[in-house]
């Protein structure tokens, strides 16, 4: 079982509780894009096994979403941070970094 910890309330949750949102940090286009960009951006997904950002939302809790890292082949989860976040923050990546070298 998938245990995430919503950073907006601070439970830890089984996936349950939870409802995906798919990829994050995603570059949105607006109504100037083309329609290259526009299939890209519904359509094309990185679905690599490996380190994944991922969009979820408390559906059972709080309401909120927010974003995790987490490893799709091993469901290892390096982190939770606030889904406003542009980037994944450095403490993330390092985890990620340690984890994989380890």
């Amino acid at each position: 079982m998938l245990l995430l910890t919503c950073p907006n309330c601070g439970l830890s949750v089984e996936e349950t509780e939870l409802a995906p949102g798919g990829q994050a940090h995603l570059k949105r286009f607006g109504p100037e894009s083309t329609d290259e960009q526009f299939e890209e951006y519904m359509f094309l997904r990185d679905n690599a096994k490996g380190v994944h950002f991922e969009r979820w939302r408390h559906a059972y809790g709080c309401g909120k979403w927010f974003l995790a890292a987490r490893d799709t082949s091993s469901l290892q989860v390096y982190g939770t941070y606030s889904a406003q976040t542009t980037e994944p923050p450095a403490d993330i990546l390092a985890r990620i970094a340690k984890g994989r070298s380890a």
